[in-house]
């Protein structure tokens, strides 16, 4: 009821209810997708369709006219869109969301007065009434063409008085044309129409919904060991990045890092001389003495114009370039002497540390968002993202956002997006859902997720399933099996074939992934002794690594990526569906859009071989029962002809724990497939 546009009803004096000024039999109980009722925004990128489900009712048994309208924020008009009705009240519209920025859309519902007519009109007609009573029925349809007229332009007018002319004249058969039911609708006065409020899609460029990610040190990346690399031997990296198949390079903080309680190796809570420090201790001293932040790059790295040079290598090469923001400071930031109103003070009067009792951390100084300077604050953080923008940066990870205040962010990141619509945000917020939640509706278009985390089939799909519902409305999940920050227990002990599994798992349930590169393509995978994170930490140290080991990780990389921008399928996630195995250690998923129908089944066990029976939905997927089909196993490159709903699989980890088969809906004979394995 409330969606339409009615006032409440006051008690009169006398205690009895006055009547509503305006009502109609038509009401709307439901749209969707929406998010908290409208509030938010949900979340879609350049080339998707946003299917819209409207309930709609009215007593008794009239037919209902039901349209979807919709534009841009850029447009003039409305485009509208007739939604035919599914089933049980439900009608369905769609409509493609072509450009970045915001659309809004909202529907419109009546009474479709000459439908009804047509309806009840035919099956007198089937019923056999007679010819005098048809005739009586044919003027009331005509009066109705006629009323349509009188609010159509003249062509559209013409061709309904000359359908009235012929109902009037006794002509059934032009009564139930198809033509002429569709051309009252188009011009129905819509006596009684409701609408619902408007509701709003934000749209987000592709690589919001569909890349790979890849994370790196540029100070590890000099070819000669230990030595402090540069941003252009950083940029000496890229081609090989882009080769194995990667979108967006993500690097971790390039500011100068500060000296005072800077933290050594291991995270020891003193560094030795010539350890370099955390990158996100920001604030230190540049290469003339003075103090630089924020705006600032490490002059070890090259300065503003060896970052400058990266970008620039980057755009050469298609690669997108995403930047850490972390909303923090060292002791040496020209924050802390410029702006001490900024931090929190002790009452002795020193500016409080971050801590977690009973841990510290002296080397950051967190910002106080609440001071009496919060306003000259806020601009400030919003101006490191517009100084980084300026400087060809379009993709941000922001580091740990559910710290500071939600008002902040939705400030900020809708200030930002008034001017740059490509704007894409990643959320490091490894935080209670609600929170993750909230910061997606708030504007961040990735999130990190506790994929890394859920490791049995039964975690996986009941994963899957809350993240691909309601919550995928608005919440993008980007999965990573590591960072810097978390080594699994599943990596640490699973090996080489636990990093194929969780490569493969994350590439292929998410649209949207990332690893922290170098470790994970060298299966580095020895753990802090206290921690869940790697040793050896290369947040506080300088690492070599050989950037073109045989033996790595990269041709399995370089594959699945391939898969991924061959297989539409497997650019969207919300698609995934799981089936029936009757080893529950072996997960199997489909994926399907237009064509492309593509089944995964990945073992869950990295020590050793499993198997088992996976039941497909054939006839969902359009394929006869008895007859064979053809199935392509990507990663291998071989073929097989299944037979039936139930088809066997193996699945080694010591040679490969996983088959990404690309399903061939129309099967061949038995000949056809003599060459194939």
């Amino acid at each position: 009821m409330a969606a339409q546009d009615t006032q409440s009803v006051p008690a009169s004096a006398t205690g009895s209810p006055s009547f509503p000024e305006t009502w109609s039999r038509v009401v709307i109980v439901s749209v969707d997708p929406q998010v908290d009722g409208g509030q938010w925004p949900v979340r879609r990128s350049v080339g998707e369709t946003v299917e819209v489900v409207a309930g709609v009712i009215i007593d008794g048994h009239d037919r209902l006219a039901v349209e979807l309208l919709y534009r841009h924020e850029g447009d003039g008009d409305e485009q509208v869109v007739r939604m035919p009705l599914r089933y049980n009240d439900e009608y369905v519209g769609r409509f493609p969301v072509e450009q970045l920025g915001r659309y809004t859309y909202r529907v419109r519902a009546w009474v479709d007065r000459f439908g009804t007519w047509q309806d009840q009109f035919r099956r007198r007609v089937e019923g056999g009434e007679s010819e005098r009573e048809l005739k009586s029925e044919l003027q009331d349809g005509a009066a109705l063409l006629r009323e349509a007229a009188r609010h159509a332009p003249a062509r559209a007018a013409r061709q309904l008085r000359d359908y009235a002319d012929a109902f009037e004249e006794g002509a059934i058969d032009d009564a139930l044309d198809a033509h002429v039911v569709r051309l009252a609708r188009d011009h129905d006065p819509r006596e009684g129409a409701v609408e619902s409020r408007p509701f709003a899609v934000e749209v987000d460029p592709e690589h919001a919904r569909f890349a790979a990610w890849y994370e790196f040190f540029p100070r590890s990346a000099a070819a000669e060991a230990g030595v402090h690399g540069t941003l252009d031997d950083a940029a000496a990296r890229l081609p090989r990045i882009k080769e194995l198949g990667f979108d967006v390079v993500y690097l971790p903080p390039i500011h100068p890092i500060g000296e005072a309680f800077r933290k050594g190796k291991d995270n020891a809570p003193a560094a030795q001389p010539g350890e370099p420090g955390s990158p996100w201790a920001i604030g230190g001293r540049l290469g003339d003495g003075t103090l630089g932040g924020h705006k600032s790059v490490h002059p070890e790295l090259g300065g503003l114009d060896a970052f400058d040079r990266f970008v620039a290598k980057a755009d050469e090469l298609g690669l997108k370039v995403a930047l850490d923001v972390a909303f923090q400071t060292s002791p040496d930031h020209p924050y802390v002497q410029d702006h001490p109103a900024w931090f929190r003070q002790r009452p002795d009067g020193t500016i409080r540390y971050a801590e977690n009792p009973p841990k510290k951390y002296q080397d950051v100084y967190p910002f106080d968002f609440e001071g009496d300077d919060w306003e000259a604050l806020w601009e400030e953080l919003k101006s490191v993202f517009d100084f980084w923008i300026d400087h060809g940066v379009r993709v941000f990870r922001v580091d740990n956002p559910h710290t500071k205040p939600f008002a902040f962010w939705e400030w900020c990141l809708a200030a930002l997006r008034r001017d740059h619509p490509d704007l894409i945000f990643l959320a490091e917020a490894f935080s209670r859902p609600k929170i993750m939640y909230t910061l997606a509706k708030l504007g961040f278009n990735n999130s990190y997720t506790y994929f890394a985390w859920r490791n049995t089939r039964h975690e996986l799909e009941e994963y899957l399933a809350e993240l691909s519902g309601e919550v995928g409305e608005f919440f993008r999940p980007n999965f990573w099996p590591n960072t810097p920050d978390i080594l699994t227990e599943y990596l640490a002990h699973g090996g080489r074939p636990a990093h194929v599994i969780r490569f493969i798992l994350a590439a292929t349930l998410s649209s949207v992934y990332g690893v922290y590169g170098p470790p994970y393509e060298h299966v580095y995978n020895t753990q802090h002794p206290k921690r869940e994170e790697y040793a050896d930490n290369e947040k506080y140290e300088i690492r070599t690594w050989n950037w073109n080991d045989p033996d790595s990780l990269q041709p399995l990389m370089k594959r699945v990526n391939k898969i991924r921008r061959e297989n539409p399928a497997l650019q969207f996630w919300r698609n995934v569906t799981f089936h029936r195995c009757d080893n529950p250690n072996v997960l199997a998923y489909s994926k399907a859009h237009g064509d492309n129908l593509i089944l995964c089944t990945v073992s869950v066990n990295p020590f050793q071989a499993e198997a088992g029976w996976v039941h497909l939905p054939l006839e969902d997927w359009g394929l006869a029962a008895g007859e064979p089909f053809e199935v392509e196993d990507l990663l291998r490159g071989e073929f097989y002809l299944w037979h039936g709903a139930a088809n066997f699989v193996h699945l080694d980890p010591g040679v490969m724990p996983a088959h990404l088969f690309r399903i061939r809906r129309r099967g061949r004979t038995e000949q056809d497939f003599e060459y194939f394995v």
